[in-house]
């Protein structure tokens, strides 16, 4: 009833502002509670981006991985117990990385002001911080006063991120799911912009499209015979490959211009083009004029899905266990 209730707020509030940010979030909710939170995000944020490029891929991923189960609790963060398997421990979310850098900052900011900042709101802010480091500037607004979930489910995360073997109707359904637009799906797979995919994740479009031994056909050919050079089996679940060739470590609209080329990597960024509604979007997010304003709209909007505000959830003393 809580997310729903939600919902239907964010739906009155988009029909008057065209956005919504969640019940109770706002620009530096922090300001009067724990002043320099934002400042000691950033500065710690960026200093592990300095020493490690990869990681705002990670982040970003992170953030989205525990919007889309749950809404932006940071359940992503918790721990498995004894008599529960958590969503980190889940298969989605093997390959996530950089909870050690969450962890030291949620240490920071519990010797500043203790019992004072979520580990919601810590995410989000990492998560924007380090895709803004090469630009030197927040690439999105981050509203904060996220409150911290107590629980977290390996079988939800299963259940509700989307799968890089989707196709186009079930990538649908899984934004609809978040209250999310086809725009947001189109403008938020953008993300692929950055990171790595895993052979496993794709290699059956090399190897096995339709179990007969053969490859998808929608995959740029000569895209395709460099792929199987890098991943030699359906079997190899360590090998790496960049989300979007030639640019993976650059956050910026060359994500559409390699999708439009038909070497977008996964299956679920080929599916855009399989929509003439989100393949036009597609064609249009290839300018970093509409890519950059519309990335940050969405983000907003997936940062204020299912928050737990007010007396509900939480802040949690560490970002990996419920007190």
């Amino acid at each position: 009833m809580r997310k729903q209730g939600f919902i239907l707020l964010c739906m009155l509030v988009f029909a008057v502002v065209g956005t919504c940010h969640g019940t109770s979030l706002k620009k530096h909710y922090y300001k009067h509670t724990c002043r320099d939170a934002e400042m000691i995000i950033k500065n710690a944020t960026e200093k592990s981006v300095a020493l490690n490029p990869a990681l705002p891929a990670k982040f970003l991923r992170m953030h989205f991985h525990d919007c889309f189960v749950r809404g932006c609790d940071a359940s992503v963060l918790l721990n498995s117990t004894a008599n529960n398997t958590a969503e980190k421990d889940s298969i989605p979310n093997l390959t996530l990385f950089g909870f050690d850098v969450i962890d030291d900052i949620k240490a920071e900011l519990e010797k500043k002001c203790p019992n004072v900042v979520s580990c919601a709101d810590i995410l989000a802010l990492v998560a924007r911080d380090a895709v803004s480091y090469q630009y030197r500037r927040p690439l999105w607004e981050v509203y904060t006063g996220r409150r911290d979930g107590r629980v977290s489910r390996s079988a939800e995360a299963l259940a509700n991120l989307p799968s890089p073997f989707s196709n186009f109707s079930v990538l649908q359904q899984n934004f609809a799911n978040q209250n999310l637009s086809v725009h947001d799906l189109v403008v938020l797979s953008g993300g692929h912009t950055i990171g790595v995919g895993h052979c496993n994740t794709f290699s059956n479009r090399l190897y096995n499209f339709t179990g007969r031994g053969d490859q998808d056909p929608s995959l740029n050919a000569t895209y395709a015979a460099f792929l199987k050079t890098r991943c030699r089996s359906l079997n190899d679940t360590t090998t790496t490959v960049p989300m979007d060739p030639g640019s993976g470590l650059t956050f910026d609209a060359n994500y559409y211009v390699t999708v439009k080329q038909h070497k977008g990597l996964f299956q679920s960024d080929a599916a855009l083009l399989t929509n003439s509604v989100s393949s036009h979007m597609v064609h249009q997010l290839t300018h970093p004029h509409v890519f950059f304003p519309a990335f940050a709209r969405s983000m907003v909007k997936m940062g204020a899905i299912g928050v737990l505000t007010g007396n509900a959830g939480e802040i949690r003393k560490k970002c990996f266990l419920v007190n």
